[in-house]
């Protein structure tokens, strides 16, 4: 039996790179974290600079585009030894676009940086779910070869997380005796799960959620400027990756349908509820799906923290503010809701795992939101 054709270099999905949107290594402006950014450039002109960073924040906030940015930095910045006639030091970590490091590192032809990520799988021509061992251990001989000039080296791993159990044990070895001249730059959304000797051996940069003006101007550079970034900004958390998302699937349009069939709570229109389930219905749609069933949670977590603060975030469709405020008046709505959203979610994922048909599974935490708001409604 003949073998499939390998997929072309060019033709395979980028593990790190949000759909529609460029590379983080073909973004050369990081927008709204100064503070991250001041803090590794404060390092470095100390001249004590950590071997290991790990860069941290929810998915989509421009961690790996701040881990390129400092990789373009370290690799074409002389490592000077000081004296009278060093050059001043640098004050920003900005690498001109046409620098001939800044070329090689969107053409991934940088011999001095090491790309750690998933890798490919030819024979299930996908990417693999989890960076393996074998990854790992390319990096480390990486490492035991000599750069060619001498200088410094830059590794770029993305995402930290995705790392089975025996890859981060060779990470840890790696950390626990690094290269010399050689800096570890470690992309992670979710710290929390590492393994905690793996986090006591980097030096952290939390990176934090947009506000609405930052929000505009990444999305501006992206070629996709919203006259609104308000509704962008509440819905995505703050993320420039989720808002390409939810501006590619169309999700204030979406969240907007959320606010108006939940505005007839509850005394649910049963007509427009189904409608809205069969919009994650069927092939190709399961992008659409799981962002309706994220627009739901994000609703429900509305819900929850406007009735324990006592006031309504800024509204993400037009009505939310009122919905809201009547359905979750106090506290003691907001935890009924916030438990509703555990419940669902949990629906949710055992779902998902026995292929439930979307649509049904919509339906049914639409329902069941119906049910808690008649059960509010009575008290």
């Amino acid at each position: 039996m003949s073998r499939a054709p390998k997929t072309a270099i060019e033709d395979r999905p980028q593990p790190d790179q949000v759909t529609g949107a460029p590379h983080p290594r073909e973004t050369p402006t990081l927008i709204g974290h100064q503070v991250a950014e001041q803090t590794f450039l404060d390092a470095y002109r100390s001249g004590k600079l950590h071997h290991g960073w790990m860069i941290t924040g929810p998915l989509g906030l421009g961690k790996a585009t701040l881990a390129w940015k400092i990789a373009r930095f370290l690799l074409a910045t002389p490592d000077e030894a000081g004296g009278m006639f060093a050059a001043p030091p640098p004050e920003t970590l900005d690498i001109s676009p046409d620098h001939p490091i800044s070329h090689r590192l969107i053409a991934l032809s940088e011999p001095r940086l090491f790309l750690l990520r998933r890798a490919w799988d030819d024979d299930k021509r996908k990417l693999k779910s989890v960076i393996t061992v074998d990854e790992v251990r390319k990096m480390k001989n990486y490492f035991s070869l000599s750069a060619a000039d001498g200088g410094r080296r830059v590794a770029i791993i993305d995402a930290v997380d995705e790392m089975n159990p025996q890859a981060a044990n060779a990470l840890l070895k790696l950390l626990e005796e690094p290269p010399p001249n050689v800096t570890l730059l470690l992309v992670s959304h979710q710290p929390f799960r590492l393994l905690p000797t793996i986090r006591s051996r980097c030096r952290e940069l939390r990176l934090s959620p947009l506000n609405a003006q930052d929000m505009a101007t990444a999305l501006a550079l992206t070629g996709d400027a919203p006259d609104d970034p308000v509704p962008f900004a509440e819905l995505s958390g703050g993320s420039v990756g989720e808002a390409i998302r939810i501006m590619n699937l169309d999700g204030l349009k979406l969240y907007a349908g959320l606010i108006s069939l939940f505005a007839t709570l509850p005394r649910l229109d049963r007509n427009r509820a189904q409608t809205l389930a069969e919009l994650g219905a069927g092939r190709g749609n399961e992008e659409k799906f799981d962002l309706i069933l994220a627009l739901i949670d994000l609703f429900l977590a509305r819900l929850a923290r406007a009735g324990t603060l006592g006031h309504c975030p800024p509204e993400a469709a037009k009505g939310e503010a009122e919905l809201i405020a009547r359905l979750s008046p106090h506290p003691i709505a907001a935890r009924q809701w916030a438990d509703l959203a555990q419940g669902l979610a949990a629906r949710a994922r055992r779902g998902r795992a026995v292929n439930l048909d979307p649509a049904a599974l919509l339906m049914d935490m639409v329902l069941r939101i119906d049910e808690t708001a008649g059960r509010l409604a009575q008290r």
